[in-house]
């Protein structure tokens, strides 16, 4: 049996032995021998000190750990996804010596690999909001039924070629365990999480529940505030709340996804995505939208309420909507409960009129797979809405299979597409791509509407960081933006009079003596994460560097004389036209 051993903190050390010598590369910080046998340090650390497990210089799989009093407290762990994936079972902590995990909102990149603390090891306690719970319960579930789905697949292939059975990361009973160690709180209350450790949530607007979290530590004589902002969110988003803001904190460690750019000024959402709808229907495709079964398929379909209810489709006015994924279903159940203290004031009107955020005439929520597979059957032009958002899993490839090569159809996104993703590959341009083993042409319309973003923009993430002034902070650590982005948010953020840094995977800070006590890595990168996905030569991953270099030095130049902007513009024009000639 395939098994895990943690030796906490070996890494690390050599790490920087390597580092001091002039060698990189990774450190497995796991020795696999034997599952359910950890070897624990001898003694705990007593002094305050914040660890970066994950998303450092990269936009999944948030892990950080904060250091006191003998405990050690967890925000979030999540899956790593798309190319930031190094390896889902590898943690470079002991499971076990967690104390506490503190969850800023529901999404997997954020929860999805709290199931594999509690199955090895993991017996603290998990603290979050009541929404955000109320969420856990079902995506993690989901998330197990897709580890157990795709181990089951993995080990017919491992069989026929001779190899040992392979094992989930975890099952849905770890998932069901999980939730015996959650408790929850409101937004605004004070947890007294254990000694020397003070909690607070605010609403981060980012998701249903989403928090930023305030930590009040105590030890020794010493007091740290430290900020964590989770995911924080856009403004004048349906259903959910503007981001709250934080204004004192000795030290914040924050997001930066969007941290190098803006979103798409759109006038009108349901005038945009209505103009989209009608377009394809009178062509006589289908629009497919992949969509995180949480949260932003429950904003689709309050924006497609309003496209019916003022009559804005005129090819088809009645046209069908497939929702097609369980997670989705059960999601939008529970986005019609009790959702007091959370609701934003428009919603909060409609709720009190009585009216149904999420349902209108032809609206349909799929279930089972036969009924999945009826839906392409089905000649009628409609709006197929399913998961996953990135396309890397899930029934939104099977609807991609059958409308891709459609000259009529349009694949709309809604939200963030990682790097290494199939989500991406689209959005790059590509002409086709491989699925189920078959080569599929790409003749249906890619539409990115940027507009539609859950995540901060660039001048929203500066206002909420500006929003310190009170008492700013000792050191800004930037985090969950990926390795052009990050680096690049602190030089924007240190403009402003803020010390910020973009730390790596496994570094050490001591929050008393304020410096860095462990070095960390950026480790290496997937370059394939989907079936089909085009090898990167050095060749072309040095222009994709050179490509984000000169986009972010564009993004930057706003504000310069026009005479120097006509005349980059110009150069790059001539450039491009010579190189597509």
């Amino acid at each position: 049996m395939k098994c895990m051993i943690y030796y906490s903190g070996l890494a690390e050390k050599i790490q920087l032995l390597l580092l001091k010598r002039g060698k990189g590369g990774k450190i497995n910080t796991n020795m696999r021998k034997c599952r359910g046998i950890y070897p624990r340090q001898p003694e705990r650390m007593t002094t305050m000190k914040l660890h970066f497990y994950g998303a450092d210089q990269c936009v999944t799989g948030s892990c950080h750990c904060v250091e006191v009093n003998e405990k050690k407290i967890l925000v979030d762990c999540g899956l790593q996804q798309g190319r930031d994936e190094i390896d889902n079972e590898e943690l470079p902590f002991h499971p076990g010596d967690m104390d506490y995990v503190l969850v800023t909102h529901a999404h997997i990149d954020h929860t999805g690999r709290i199931p594999m603390l509690v199955k090895n090891g993991f017996q603290g306690e998990i603290l979050t909001t009541r929404l955000t719970a109320n969420l856990m319960e079902i995506m993690l579930q989901d998330s197990a039924h897709i580890q157990e789905s795709d181990a089951e697949y993995q080990t017919r292939k491992a069989q026929r070629a001779g190899r040992p059975a392979v094992e989930p990361l975890y099952t849905v009973e770890d998932a069901q365990k999980t939730m015996e160690y959650v408790k929850t709180c409101e937004y605004g209350d004070m947890v007294n999480l254990c000694e020397g450790v003070q909690v607070k949530f605010i609403d981060a607007g980012h998701l249903l529940g989403s928090g930023s979290i305030e930590m009040t530590l105590t030890e020794g004589g010493e007091k740290r505030v430290i900020v964590f902002s989770g995911d924080i969110g856009n403004v004048d988003q349906p259903i959910i709340r503007d981001p709250q803001f934080y204004n004192k904190a000795d030290f914040v460690v924050m997001e930066s996804t969007y941290g190098d750019r803006n979103h798409t000024e759109v006038w009108s959402y349901t005038d945009d995505l209505a103009k989209i709808i009608d377009e394809t229907l009178g062509r006589g495709g289908n629009v497919v939208i992949p969509s995180f079964a949480v949260g932003r398929t429950q904003e689709l379909l309050y924006f497609i309420r309003e496209i019916k209810d003022n009559n804005l489709v005129k090819s088809v006015p009645n046209f069908p909507v497939y929702v097609d994924s369980p997670l989705a279903k059960k999601a939008t159940t529970l986005f019609c409960g009790d959702l007091r203290g959370y609701l934003d004031e428009a919603a909060l009107t409609l709720v009190k009129d009585g009216t149904h955020m999420f349902n209108f005439p032809n609206l349909h929520l799929t279930e089972g797979m036969e009924e999945s597979k009826m839906i392409n059957a089905e000649p009628t032009p409609k709006v197929i809405i399913s998961a996953s958002g990135m396309c890397d899993a899930g029934r939104i490839r099977h609807h991609l299979k059958h409308n891709l090569w459609r000259p009529e159809s349009t694949v709309v996104f809604v939200g963030f597409q990682s790097p290494g993703t199939l989500g991406r590959h689209l959005l790059d341009g590509a002409d086709s791509v491989k699925m189920f083993g078959e080569e599929i042409a790409v003749r249906a319309k890619i539409v990115n509407f940027q507009g539609l973003s859950s995540h901060a923009d660039r001048d929203h993430l500066l206002a909420w960081i500006e929003k310190f002034t009170d008492n700013k902070p000792r050191q800004v650590f930037v985090v969950h933006g990926d390795r052009d982005v990050a680096p690049a948010f602190v030089e924007t953020i240190k403009g402003l009079g803020f010390a910020a840094h973009a730390p790596q995977y496994t570094e050490e800070y001591d929050l008393l003596a304020e410096k860095i006590t462990a070095v960390g890595y950026l480790p290496e990168r997937k370059t394939k994460t989907f079936e089909g996905a085009p090898k990167a030569t050095p060749a072309y991953q040095r222009l994709v560097d050179v490509g984000d270099l000169v986009s972010n030095l564009i993004r930057r130049s706003k504000g310069r004389d026009n005479k120097s902007l006509a005349a980059f513009a110009d150069q790059l024009r001539k450039l491009a036209e010579k190189w597509d000639a």
